[in-house]
Formats: C-alpha cells, structure tokens, sequence
C-alpha cells in the first residue's frame, strides 16, 4: 500500500512541473505592443508574502509570447519566485523570427543565440527579456504553473524589489533597454490571461 501512495505522489509531482509541450504558432507578430510601464500613483500599495518585504517600484502590464518557462525549486529566490518565463513582443514574438533563434534558459538568465540575424540584434535585446515571476496568491501560482512555450500571456502586477529576512535582496531592473546581470524583471503577477 506505500508504494502505491509513494507512486501516486511522484505521478501529481512530475504532473505538476513537467513541462506540458509547446504551442505552435503561424508566423506572424502575435503580441505587437511594448510591455508598460508606468509611475506609483498615491501611496505605494502593501504587498504581502511571508519572509519577505516587498517594495512596488513600478506599475507593470504587458502581452507577450513565452519563448521559455524555467522552474526553480532550488536557489535561494525560488519560494518568492518559482519560475522565470523568457518573453518575447513586436518581431520577438513572430513565429518566422523566433524558427532562426536558439532560446535557452539556466541560472536565472535567458540566453539566445542565431547563425544570422533575422532581425537587428539591438531589436532582440529590447524586444525580449527574462522575467521572474512572484505569484500575489495561490490562484496566481497555479495559472503560471500551466504556462507553456508558444502561449501569450497577458500580465498585471508591479516591478518590485523584495527583502529576505536574513537580509538577502533582489531588486527588478526598470528598463526594457538593458542586459545582462541586474537586467531581468522581478514581476509581483496579480492577474495573468493566457492564450
């Protein structure tokens, strides 16, 4: 009878994070605008998660298409933010642009790489980008749990910057423009629309 109950337990588990395929695409851009970004209006709203202290800098919404999902179970930023999703809008987010670059995600970083520019490099940097995401309720959570490779997901919440306890910190970057180390968003996701 353990093993049974073992067996089924390790079933829900691997259910619950394998990822479930991709979603293909028809060329063509399918999420056109630039993520917006927009100034605290009135007093900073209180945002709450245990062991943490959450400071909004900014309001966020954005619709793009997942070019990566990237769980965390593991390092120290995983019980805030459990998976990273790699993004893509404009000519990012065009099935004939995306089939010419190799997209990889690992230590927090999403990486991309292509024999020949299908577009100007510059546009890649700025119409693309790691986010990580921090779930404002267990509802949040589960609906970023079934996010795949080729949904476009449509997203609200704030940039913010977060505090450990134990006096470990980590702070959203506020420009789309930016790269490398300090260059991902850290998404506080009180609403999420897939499609």
């Amino acid at each position: 009878m353990k093993r049974w109950l073992f067996a089924i337990i390790v079933l829900v588990a691997a259910w619950n994070w394998w990822p479930q395929g991709d979603i293909n695409r028809a060329p063509g851009v399918i999420a056109a605008a630039a993520p917006l970004q927009s100034e605290l209006e009135g007093a900073a709203p209180k945002l709450s998660k245990p062991g943490y202290e959450i400071q909004p800098l900014a309001r966020f919404e954005l619709e793009a298409r997942v070019l990566g999902v990237e769980r965390y179970r593991f390092d120290r930023g995983a019980d805030l933010s459990p998976m990273d999703f790699a993004l893509g809008w404009g000519r990012m987010s065009d099935t004939s642009v995306l089939d010419r670059i190799e997209i990889s995600q690992d230590g927090r970083f999403y990486f991309w790489r292509t024999p020949d520019y299908p577009i100007p490099r510059g546009e890649i940097e700025v119409s693309s980008a790691n986010m990580h995401m921090v779930p404002a309720n267990e509802g949040v959570a589960r609906q970023l749990k079934s996010v795949r490779r080729g949904h476009v997901v449509r997203l609200a919440g704030y940039l913010i910057e977060a505090r450990g306890t134990d006096g470990w910190r980590w702070t959203s970057s506020l420009s789309r423009a930016d790269t490398g180390r300090g260059a991902c968003e850290l998404i506080w996701v009180e609403r999420l629309e897939l499609r």
